[in-house]
C-alpha cells in the first residue's frame, strides 16, 4: 500500500500511479477530439479519471474538482475516493480531467488531462470561481513580481532580472474581454503579449522554460482550480506564483463562503496553494507546446506525459506505447 512517511512524504510510486490516471483520461478524451462536443469530451474524461482514481491505494479527498456535489456526480469538491480505505495514504487530490474542453472539441493545441496529489492538508481547497494570477519561472529573487504591482512595474523588474530589454519580454494572457486593459498596459510598457484561448495551466508551466516556449510571465484572471494545479506544478519544478480569489457575483461569493473562504482580499503564494510532497502529472490530449497529443494506430496507442515530484525536484517526460489497447475500452 502507498503510505505517507514523516521523513519522505508520499510513496514515490504514487507519482507513477497518477501517470496511469492521466494517460487513461487523455485517451478517453482524445477519442472525441475534434468532434465539436465539449460536454461529451468532458464526461468521457471525468468518468475515466474517476474510475482510475477509485482504484488507487489511497484515502483521497477531492480539494480541487469539477464542481460542487450538487453540480456534478463525479470528482466533486469534498468527495472521498480511493481503494485504500483503511491503510492507504491520506492525500489531497486536485484534478482537471479535461483542461481545455473547447481545445479538445476543436482539436486545438494544449488540451491536457491534469492532476496533482499531496499529503492531506497540503493543497488549497478552492471552489469553482475565478483567481487573479501572476507567475514566473525559477531562478529569480523571491518577491520579484507581485500581484499588487502594476503590469509595467512587474515587467520592468523581470526584464532587469533577466538582463534584457523590455521588448524581449513576452507575457502570456488568456484571450478574454476582461483582459483588454491588461493587454493594453503590457503592450504600452513595451512587452509582447502571447494570447491563449484556453489552457492557463500550461500557460503558467510555460514560464519555467522561456527559452523554449517564448513565455516569460503569466498574468491575468482564470479559474481558481487551474490556479491551484498550476501552483502544484511550480512547487515541483520551481518558480513563483501569487493568486487572489475573485467572486464577482453572489453565486460565486456563496461558493467561496461554503468553502470556508472568508477573506477574498487575501493574496496566496505558491506555497499557500501547494506545499509539502506534491506530485503533478499532465498528459497531452491534443498536440501542444508542452506535450504531444494522443496518437492512435491499429496496434497501439501512444501518450506523452510529464510527471513531477516536489520532494525530489524530479521531472520525467514519459512517452508510452500502450499495446494492450483493450484496457482503454
Amino acid at each position: 500500500m502507498a503510505k505517507a512517511s514523516a521523513k519522505t512524504g508520499l510513496d514515490r510510486m504514487l507519482a507513477l500511479e497518477i501517470v496511469r490516471v492521466t494517460e487513461a483520461t487523455a485517451v478517453a478524451a482524445a477519442r472525441l477530439r475534434g468532434r465539436g462536443d465539449e460536454a461529451a469530451a468532458d464526461q468521457a474524461a471525468m468518468g475515466t479519471m474517476y474510475r482510475e482514481l477509485a482504484a488507487l491505494p489511497i484515502q483521497g479527498v477531492m480539494v480541487v474538482g469539477e464542481g460542487e456535489e450538487s453540480e456534478t456526480p463525479l470528482l466533486y469538491i469534498g468527495e472521498t475516493i480511493g481503494a485504500g480505505a483503511s491503510s492507504g495514504a491520506k492525500v489531497d487530490i486536485a484534478v482537471d480531467a479535461l483542461e481545455g474542453s473547447t481545445l479538445c472539441a476543436k482539436a486545438l493545441p494544449n488540451a491536457l488531462a491534469v492532476m496533482a496529489i499531496a499529503e492531506r492538508g497540503s493543497l488549497l481547497k478552492v471552489p469553482v470561481i475565478y483567481m487573479d494570477k501572476i507567475a514566473i519561472g525559477p531562478g529569480y529573487a523571491d518577491g520579484l513580481v507581485d500581484l499588487d504591482a502594476s503590469p509595467a512595474d512587474n515587467l520592468d523588474r523581470l526584464a532587469k532580472a533577466k538582463g534584457v530589454k523590455l521588448a524581449e519580454i513576452t507575457a502570456c494572457i488568456l484571450d478574454r474581454p476582461r483582459h483588454a486593459k491588461l493587454i493594453e498596459a503590457v503592450r504600452a510598457a513595451g512587452a509582447a503579449v502571447r494570447l491563449i484561448g484556453d489552457g492557463d495551466i500550461a500557460g503558467v508551466i510555460h514560464t519555467t522554460e522561456p527559452q523554449d516556449t517564448g513565455i516569460d510571465i503569466y498574468i491575468g484572471v482564470g479559474g481558481a482550480p487551474e490556479g491551484v494545479l498550476a501552483a502544484a506544478a511550480l512547487a515541483c519544478i520551481g518558480g513563483q506564483m501569487q493568486g487572489r480569489l475573485m467572486a464577482p457575483n453572489e453565486q460565486q461569493r456563496e461558493r467561496a463562503h461554503a468553502a470556508g473562504i472568508t477573506d477574498l482580499k487575501r493574496k496566496y503564494t505558491m506555497h499557500d496553494m501547494a506545499s509539502g510532497d506534491v506530485s503533478f502529472a499532465a498528459t497531452g490530449i491534443t498536440d501542444g507546446s508542452l506535450l504531444e497529443g494522443v496518437r492512435f494506430t491499429p496496434g497501439a496507442i501512444f501518450t506523452h506525459t510529464v510527471v513531477m515530484r516536489a520532494s525530489t525536484r524530479t521531472v520525467r517526460w514519459i512517452r508510452t506505447e500502450h499495446r494492450d489497447i483493450d484496457k482503454f475500452d
